[in-house]
């Protein structure tokens, strides 16, 4: 099964962006081989003060360009790898944050998946559950880029995660969907084990048991705060990019299907007249997924019906396609830091 995937934002091509503080490790990888900023920006054709000071965001397309300057300035086949060991805590920025106040890594995969756009638009993780194996999958927004994308966002996790765990995790079985370098025993030092190349996709196995590992460094009370501080940007940041117009299709058809459970991704796209795996790929290519847009119909729905007090939770779950109430109230603490029947209450108060 696949995990649930809340809503971030959808990002049109030409507006995906990468944070500043998720540049940083780039810079830092350069510098630490004797590439300067200007020089940098120079060979990736952008202003030569680009990159100082640090800007606040930049294209992904540039940020794309920087990684192939500073992979063939610096003269290093495996960039990518040591981009991303340079990664650090503030690398992610709000997200990174909200990671450190994760209970274990399976939450820390939960949150990945919802908060990743707040540091890139580069790509999309997904994970998924199979008996007692786990598949962490990473789509990139940009499949014909080099491997320095791929390789850093992966020796990033693995920077973070060690980190995060307080030590070495044991080693999952990577797959990659490029094709490695000449050298490849760099992958090795950096993975613990050998990747595989050329797979149809860029996958991490592992044992499912690892998601259960507590993380000794989290400081859970600082959980909801930092939650509801992701929540308000993801907030902004969909309400300045107008959804393409599959994802508004999709979203509509989610809205009329939700109370008849009729909110699979099959029936969904046949009421489009639309193939499952040609709505997935359209709703990839607007940088999201079904389970984002259905799960940010949902909550929004889920807003406008707890400020209705004639509506019971039961109701609720119900009208939300859920057979379950239990499942509604975890689903809604996942996207608002607190349960629905306190975040009523106070939306209530508010109101009254």
């Amino acid at each position: 099964m696949t995990l649930p995937c809340s809503f971030a934002p959808t990002i049109v091509s030409a507006r995906r962006r990468v944070t500043g503080s998720y540049l940083q490790p780039l810079l830092d990888a350069a510098g630490a081989r004797g590439v300067g900023p200007q020089a940098l920006a120079r060979a990736a054709g952008l202003p030569e003060d680009a990159l100082q000071p640090l800007p606040e965001s930049l294209a992904a397309e540039d940020y794309l360009r920087l990684l192939d300057a500073g992979a063939a300035l610096a003269h290093d086949e495996h960039f990518g790898l040591h981009v991303g060991e340079c990664v650090k805590l503030g690398t992610y920025s709000v997200y990174g944050l909200v990671l450190l106040a994760c209970r274990d890594l399976g939450q820390v995969f939960e949150q990945t998946m919802r908060y990743e756009a707040l540091a890139h638009d580069l790509g999309r993780s997904q994970l998924t559950l199979q008996d007692e194996r786990a598949e962490y999958a990473w789509i990139s927004h940009y499949p014909q880029a080099s491997r320095h994308l791929a390789d850093s966002v992966f020796a990033g996790i693995q920077t973070f995660g060690r980190w995060l765990a307080g030590g070495q995790l044991p080693p999952a079985r990577i797959a990659f969907a490029h094709g490695g370098g000449a050298d490849n025993t760099e992958y090795e030092r950096v993975f613990g084990a050998l990747p595989h190349f050329g797979a149809p996709a860029n996958t991490a196995h592992f044992d499912a048991a690892l998601l259960s590992l507590p993380l000794p460094n989290a400081d859970i009370s600082l959980y909801p705060v930092l939650q509801q501080h992701a929540e308000r940007l993801l907030g902004q940041r969909a309400a300045t990019s107008a959804p393409p117009p599959i994802v508004a299709a999709v979203r509509a058809a989610v809205i009329r299907n939700l109370a008849q459970d009729r909110v699979r991704l099959p029936s969904i796209a046949a009421e489009l007249a639309l193939s499952p795996r040609t709505l997935q790929r359209r709703l990839l290519d607007a940088g999201t997924s079904f389970q984002q847009v259905l799960d940010e119909a949902r909550h929004a729905l889920a807003r406008d019906y707890l400020r209705q007090p004639g509506l019971s939770l039961l109701d609720i779950a119900f009208l939300l396609g859920y057979q379950e109430q239990s499942a509604f109230t975890h689903a809604f603490k996942e996207w608002s830091g607190t349960n629905p029947g306190a975040w009523r209450e106070e939306a209530l108060r508010g109101a009254g």
